[in-house]
């Protein structure tokens, strides 16, 4: 029985040793050898001073900026409390929010990702639609000519992974960054 005991232990101590320090420190080694980018997250800087991360959605107000989706994370984008908001397309509070979004957007025919939070909450990027519709508010608080504007956009937008994997889509981040540096 001892012997069992010995023989357990040490067991778990390697395989504790192995799997709880030395594959992770490897793991992170290698991410910051070869995908030092990705591995801490996208951050993006401005200046010398972080702005955000091309990954996690941030709010923007205001007409002179092109909006991101609305936010059921926490008290918006909120990446702590990641979530949906769990409220069945039937549900009069899904209804009056959407409702009072496409509302607040001025556009006709407002495409739905510009209107419905995503799953996690904290989607940085819209569909092509979502963001050309706001082409025409943001050209005009900005002055400038709506061609100009969706050239913007247009440059911006990221096409499908590989050709084949996900959908267009355009980080609001990136593109208002680009908008405030006069591009």
């Amino acid at each position: 029985m001892k012997k069992h005991l010995i023989t357990a232990s040490l067991y778990t101590l390697v395989t504790a040793v192995l799997l709880g320090i030395v594959y992770p420190l490897g793991i992170t080694a290698v991410a910051q050898l070869l995908f030092r980018d990705k591995a801490n997250g996208q951050i993006i800087t401005k200046d010398g001073s972080t702005v955000g991360s091309q990954l996690i959605g941030q709010p923007f107000t205001g007409p002179r900026y092109f909006h991101s989706r609305p936010s059921a994370a926490g008290t918006g984008y909120d990446a702590s409390a990641s979530s949906g908001s769990n409220l069945a397309t039937t549900s009069k509070a899904l209804v009056d929010r959407v409702g009072a979004s496409v509302a607040a957007e001025k556009v006709s025919n407002v495409p739905v990702d510009l209107v419905t939070a995503s799953g996690s909450g904290l989607d940085p990027d819209l569909s092509p639609a979502a963001a050309l519709a706001q082409v025409g508010r943001v050209a005009k608080e900005r002055g400038r000519p709506e061609w100009i504007v969706r050239k913007l956009v247009e440059d911006h937008i990221t096409d499908r992974q590989f050709g084949l994997l996900g959908e267009p889509r355009v980080n609001v981040l990136r593109l208002n960054l680009a908008l405030d540096a006069g591009q």
